[in-house]
């Protein structure tokens, strides 16, 4: 027995998304400025630094959807 994916409001899917590209920019930004501002490194920011700052900025985005889907099936 196979289970059909549930369709989503397209405006529900349209926040989500909206949402997560937020949290990609928060997360880069974030990482960006520690890179730039934390004592001790040196402040450059070099391409190393946008690489981990991308990641960081995906691993926020990540970290929203799973914390989304996982709301939205125990509220639901």
């Amino acid at each position: 027995m196979t289970t059909e994916p549930t369709q989503e409001d397209p405006h529900q899917a349209a926040k989500r998304g909206r949402v997560g590209v937020i949290a990609f920019a928060v997360g880069t930004l974030a990482s960006l400025a520690f890179f730039a501002f934390f004592p001790g490194l040196p402040h450059v920011i070099d391409w190393g630094a946008i690489l981990v700052s991308l990641a960081v900025g995906a691993l926020a985005r990540w970290a929203y959807r799973a914390w989304s889907t996982r709301s939205r099936t125990s509220s639901g």
